[in-house]
């Protein structure tokens, strides 16, 4: 569609009766991934900002709409960063500043697992497309067949981890990358069972380079993780608070397993080429992944931020989840200590849960690490996006302790739960 007939079709619906079930979402969508979010035309973005303007309502149909167009038009408005980068609201990921706090039982288990599955899979059916010559979609500095090989097999071992718990893991099959990515891409297919069009519409990259959609597949993928480790820990704080250790103890031991698809997925995103990376990233200014709510969550429900680490960058950055903070958010350390003191638990427990919150203080710790690896490799000594000082601000961070109570416990070699 033409630029004209796309305005044209664009103020129609606005004229209209601006049915957010009727907004061309594919031809929005289309014309930014034609040049990228940072590069699309000003009038269609004005267009869009006058369309936002004609959203009424409430439904599930007008609040995705109000989303996507929040999305769209964050460099517009004037405040784009990590969650509007990352579309965070259209994937409906909580950030742990809802009250009540969202369900944290079985179901929503279940359905970060699926979304894990699915963004994955998005990824490795983006490479195979590009590489089959199928799509357009970003075509600039596309990665050699080894590269795709290797990012297929990398995909389909993090998704691993949620498709055994989904009970799914026995339906790939790994002849070869290729063979299985397919598949997992076809098991995730089955996953979306209401035609959710979230997954396309997140979707909205900056540049028009190969690997930002691989960089932001992993990075929504991770903030899905990461809200689930903060569920995880909460119910660890309420069950030292009233009820016996097993249940913490099988909480922690979740909550290290999450952990671990975290680090599977930074050996896909290590797969980044850097110049790649170089490329896309000189867009992306004012969104870094220090203002990530669900990570400072994790650091914050495990204990309580030093005053230095809470007047930092990284929580001010984060000032919902540092207003908690400061409110007096309960922690598992602070938790566990209570316990201990009041007497509440006998020595066998007492020891279970140190291992536990042990393991989980080393996969957290491991995770920093690796992070502060792969930022080495793409960023060197280059300054950090959202103003920060990148790799030097993760050198800086990657020792700070999980725990206070407890230090790290090397995990088995088998990475089993605590016994």
């Amino acid at each position: 569609m033409s630029r004209c007939g796309f305005v044209r079709e664009l103020t129609g619906w606005s004229a209209g009766a601006a049915d957010p079930d009727e907004f061309p979402y594919d031809q929005v969508v289309d014309a930014f991934h034609r040049v990228g979010k940072h590069f699309v035309d000003k009038e269609l973005l004005a267009r869009l900002d006058e369309a936002r303007a004609r959203v009424t309502g409430h439904d599930e149909s007008a609040r995705r709409l109000r989303d996507f167009l929040d999305v769209a038009l964050d460099k517009w408005d004037g405040r784009y960063d990590y969650r509007s980068y990352l579309a965070l609201r259209l994937l409906r990921l909580p950030d742990g500043t809802d009250d009540p706090p969202p369900d944290t039982g079985a179901d929503a288990r279940r359905a970060r697992d699926r979304l894990v599955v699915r963004l994955v899979a998005d990824a490795v059916s983006f490479e195979l497309s590009a590489a089959a010559k199928v799509t357009g979609l970003l075509p600039e500095q596309r990665p050699g067949r080894a590269v795709v090989a290797k990012r297929c097999r990398l995909g389909v071992r993090a998704a691993l981890p949620a498709l055994g718990r989904l009970g799914l893991s026995t339906t790939i099959d790994d002849a070869t990358p290729a063979t299985a990515a397919t598949t997992l891409s076809a098991v995730a297919a089955g996953l979306d069972t209401t035609g959710d069009p979230s997954l396309r519409l997140s979707m909205l990259p900056v540049h028009v380079t190969h690997d930002e959609y691989l960089f932001i597949r992993v990075l929504q993928a991770y903030e899905c993780v990461f809200a689930g480790v903060a569920d995880e820990l909460r119910d660890v704080v309420a069950a030292l608070g009233t009820g016996p250790p097993a249940s913490a103890v099988d909480r922690l031991g979740y909550a290290r397993d999450l952990l671990g698809t975290a680090g599977t997925l930074f050996s896909l995103l290590a797969t980044m080429q850097p110049a790649a990376f170089q490329t896309f990233r000189q867009y992306t200014e004012g969104a870094s992944a220090i203002q990530s709510r669900s990570y400072k969550l994790v650091e914050s429900l495990c204990r309580t931020p030093a005053p230095d680490r809470l007047d930092s960058v990284a929580y001010r950055s984060v000032p919902e989840v540092r207003a908690r903070v400061v409110d007096g958010q309960p922690t598992v350390d602070e938790a566990y200590r209570r316990a201990v003191h009041e007497g509440r638990l006998d020595e066998p427990s007492r020891r279970l849960l140190e291992v536990g919150m042990g393991r989980f203080a080393e996969a957290l710790a491991q995770w920093r690490r690796t992070h502060y690896g792969v930022a080495v490799r793409m960023l060197g000594r280059r300054p950090g996006t959202g103003y920060t000082e990148g790799t030097p601000y993760l050198a800086a961070v990657r020792d700070l302790p999980v725990f206070d109570a407890v230090g790290p416990y090397p995990s088995r070699p088998t990475g089993g739960r605590p016994a």
